[in-house]
């Protein structure tokens, strides 16, 4: 009996990480407080040129290189991690899981031409529809975060 009961401990002592698997992509994430998106996008020229870590259910992945996902912490709260094609490569699997990640915020300014050819091509990228006349009037820019590193956690 003394023999077992160090393995029923072991045992015990393992079975809250039964089943969860944290997939770290990039530097991973290691700054300890996190940004709400909502506070994010509420005032985003407070963040621009700044790292930040931010958290949210994953709800996009680029299917094409998988060099962008979006985190999103309510309907209206989302934003886009974006890293250079093959730096990390964010898999579709991801979808649906919680995300950690960490980057610069960046503001990146555009003509409406521009900007509607983005969003043609991220409709593409979605398998969605795009219509260029439902684009309103400027100023054209996106926010989004310069990845350096990320998490996704499978639970």
């Amino acid at each position: 009996m003394r023999r077992i009961l160090p393995l029923i401990v072991l045992f015990l002592a393992a079975v809250p990480s039964l089943g969860a698997t944290d997939t770290v992509y990039g530097a991973g994430v290691h700054l300890d407080e996190t940004l709400k998106i909502s506070t994010l996008l509420a005032d985003p020229d407070r963040y621009v040129g700044q790292k930040v870590r931010v958290e949210g259910t994953v709800t996009g992945v680029c299917s094409m290189k998988g060099c962008w996902m979006e985190l999103q912490e309510s309907p209206q709260a989302k934003v886009r991690i974006k890293v250079d094609d093959g730096v990390m490569v964010f898999p579709l699997s991801a979808k649906g899981k919680t995300g950690y990640a960490e980057g610069v915020v960046e503001a990146i300014p555009m003509t409406r031409d521009s900007y509607v050819a983005w969003l043609k091509h991220e409709a593409e990228e979605r398998g969605q529809a795009f219509d260029p006349s439902t684009v309103g009037d400027g100023p054209y820019w996106i926010l989004q975060i310069r990845g350096t590193g990320a998490k996704i956690v499978d639970r």
